[in-house]
């Protein structure tokens, strides 16, 4: 069961966060905090792509659910042509990391002419456009630090496509990381890794989780998780970690 602090309800605006909280290591798919009791550190070497490729994904889902299932109900083509700036800081975020801080805080507040995600959430709960809002947040949220709030949105995310899904589970997974909830953490990496079987996310996660198990002491996971991805991803950049750490667990 989750314990970290869950507030009263999300913000309807962004909580105002310290320098502390800004310096907090931010890449969703980069490293594991060594810090005490934490996942052994790693660098992901696709690290670029999965950021760019999370941009792409959402941009077609988001075209999809809002143009092609809902164009007809007036709601759900409001609200997707409102988010659509928001929507394109988040990818512009997602393509030059170097401008992510102030493209986040627009995507998430608003430029002062359009709407932000929180506000899009507000306002069209339950349409396609605040679906995919609460995801992004969620990963935003998570880029800044600011976990507890990263795992409400990410939580509350509905996925109708899997890369999406799963990639919103391994976020959780992530910010209960850096909370050092590592049990928590597994759970949802083995759900993450589980929920949609490809070549990008699966490989990630079992890695990660492996990671996490033997941080945890739990050697038999940590096998079983590495030597799926030995077996079935054996060509992607995760497997070349598996034989180091394959011997770390069966030690």
């Amino acid at each position: 069961m989750a314990t970290y602090k869950k507030r009263g309800g999300k913000p309807k605006m962004p909580q105002q966060h310290s320098p502390e909280q800004e310096s907090v290591t931010a890449e969703v798919f980069s490293t594991l905090d060594t810090s005490a009791g934490r996942a052994e550190a790693w660098v992901s070497r696709n690290q670029n792509y999965i950021l760019s490729f999370i941009g792409l994904v959402v941009v077609g889902v988001f075209a999809y659910l809002g143009y092609e299932n809902y164009v007809a109900k007036p709601m759900q083509e409001e609200s997707t042509n409102l988010m659509a700036q928001a929507q394109a800081y988040f990818n512009e975020a997602m393509e030059d990391p170097t401008l992510q801080d102030s493209l986040f805080v627009r995507a998430l507040e608003g430029d002062g002419q359009n709407p932000g995600f929180i506000e899009i959430i507000n306002s069209y709960g339950g349409s396609a456009a605040a679906e995919i809002a609460t995801y992004n947040a969620g990963m935003i949220y998570l880029q800044r630090g600011e976990y507890d709030l990263s795992i409400d949105y990410l939580e509350d995310f509905s996925a109708n496509d899997p890369i999406l899904g799963a990639l919103a589970l391994g976020g959780i997974a992530d910010a209960f990381t850096e909370l050092n909830q590592l049990e928590d953490a597994l759970g949802y990496y083995k759900k993450a890794a589980n929920y949609a079987d490809n070549d990008l996310t699966t490989p990630l996660f079992l890695l990660k989780g492996a990671q996490v198990a033997l941080s945890l002491d739990a050697k038999s996971d940590a096998v079983s998780m590495l030597e799926t991805l030995a077996a079935d991803y054996a060509a992607t950049p995760q497997a070349t970690h598996v034989e180091v750490l394959l011997a770390q667990a069966q030690n």
